[in-house]
């Protein structure tokens, strides 16, 4: 175990010191929260310019009860379709036609630029209003304006989970949906990212002579759970310093963006902002202590999980080839698995007890991203110890298998073994 050790913090030392690492460890936060916030501030600084449409209503009803608004300025005019369009005339005009109740596809839209969607969609929401009132109103029903507002509802549904102890907490869908994405995908990144960190790791020693120096002394086994742990011990440092900084950056530009009224308003014991009740049933799952802690704890477990599974997968993979050129059909099998997690994963956000879903997240190779897709559903605990416990079963069980990789391919030079190769290496005794 000391050997171990001393190699854990070789690794360690070796990668954090590297200016590298200081800087994504920096500027990856930083670049993060700016790209949530720009779009916000853009939006302040530049807002969305005004276009200004003429309107020509052959119709004569339409016109008076279009609205201008942030994005449109809307106004009727006399002039003629052709002196609209004359060459020269640089106009945005809006032609309706005469009977466009019977044909509401008789509306055409000429502008000098491309319209944005907003604008569209603003134009055409606007006409089909308009175009239904009216047809309502042909049908002589008395007092309809008053019918349709009473008629109108607009529901708000509060939701919540029952547990088999009889609990109920608040639940919100589209919190559960986010939260399954981000911590999918982030796990994703992770493992992928550090894992072919190791494999590089592995590659460069074995060319630098490094390892036949090291293995005279360290067993292979030893080595490469040294290397396996230490490049772990980096990934949790960088990843607990980005959350930090993401937190303390992030909070620093709500209140910068937020107005203060909402913030006093919502400091204030008693006074809770106005909100729907879905907005509502997110933050109090999101302030749930017990949720935090399912998820960010499903999060480490999972993350630690899968990374030891595919370090190890991809230190055999640098262990077996003596170039990166070579690494990438032998990793190619390895990384099948990531990208066919990722791929259920957006099957899980739709139906987190599917079969499929299920199944995958209990098979090691993609339990670490489709699993944490379930958890802000709720998963059964059994379906969680058995997930777990072949997750981590797994890895020791490829650890021995790199370890026999590693045994005879740190020697090997100028040679690109198949698979029926490396099986024979795995078969080797001794």
């Amino acid at each position: 175990m000391s050997k171990i050790g001393l190699i854990i913090g070789r690794e360690f030392n070796q990668r954090v010191r590297k200016r590298t690492f200081i800087l994504t460890t920096v500027l990856t936060p930083l670049l993060m929260v700016v790209l949530m916030v720009a779009p916000v501030l853009l939006n302040k600084v530049g807002g969305s310019r005004q276009l200004e449409i003429l309107v020509l209503d052959r119709s004569g009803w339409i016109a008076p009860q279009l609205q201008s608004g942030a994005l449109l300025k809307l106004t009727p005019t006399d002039l003629s379709e052709d002196e609209l369009g004359a060459p020269g005339n640089r106009y945005n005009y809006l032609v309706i036609g005469e009977d466009v109740l019977s044909d509401p596809g008789d509306v055409r839209l000429y502008t000098k630029e491309a319209l944005t969607f907003d604008v569209e969609n603003d134009l055409k929401s606007q006409l089909g209003r308009i175009i239904e009132k009216r047809k309502l109103e042909a049908h002589d029903i008395r007092n309809l304006s008053q019918i349709m507002q009473e008629v109108k509802t607009d529901v708000s549904m509060q939701t919540f989970q029952r547990h088999d102890t009889g609990e109920r907490r608040a639940s919100s869908g589209v919190l559960s949906m986010t939260a399954s994405y981000l911590f999918g995908f982030l796990i994703y990144m992770f493992v992928f990212m550090y894992g072919v960190m190791v494999m590089h790791g592995v590659i460069e020693e074995k060319n630098s002579r490094v390892l036949e120096i090291i293995v005279s002394s360290v067993r292979p086994f030893e080595l490469m759970l040294g290397k396996i742990l230490g490049i772990a011990s980096v990934a949790l440092v960088q990843f607990l310093i980005w959350v930090a900084l993401i937190l303390a950056l992030g909070t620093a530009a709500l209140h910068l963006l937020t107005p203060d009224a909402l913030i006093r308003s919502a400091a204030v014991p008693g006074v809770v902002p106005q909100m729907d009740a879905g907005t509502l049933a997110a933050i109090r799952q999101v302030t749930d202590g017990g949720f935090l802690l399912k998820l960010f704890g499903g999060f480490l477990v999972y993350f630690v999980g899968g990374y030891l599974l595919y370090a190890a997968i991809f230190a055999a993979v640098g262990s077996a080839v003596d170039n990166a050129q070579d690494a990438q059909q032998l990793q190619m099998p390895a990384t099948i698995p990531l990208v066919f997690a990722i791929v259920v994963m957006f099957t899980t956000m739709q139906n987190p007890n599917g079969t499929l879903s299920v199944w995958c997240s209990i098979i090691p190779f993609t339990s670490p991203i489709v699993m944490m897709a379930r958890i802000p559903y709720g998963v059964p605990a059994w379906q969680l110890a058995l997930s777990v416990a072949l997750l981590y079963g797994s890895f020791l069980s490829m650890v021995w298998v790199a370890g026999k990789i590693y045994r005879v391919g740190i020697f090997m030079y100028g040679k690109k073994p198949g698979f029926a190769e490396l099986y024979k290496w795995i078969k080797y005794k001794g």
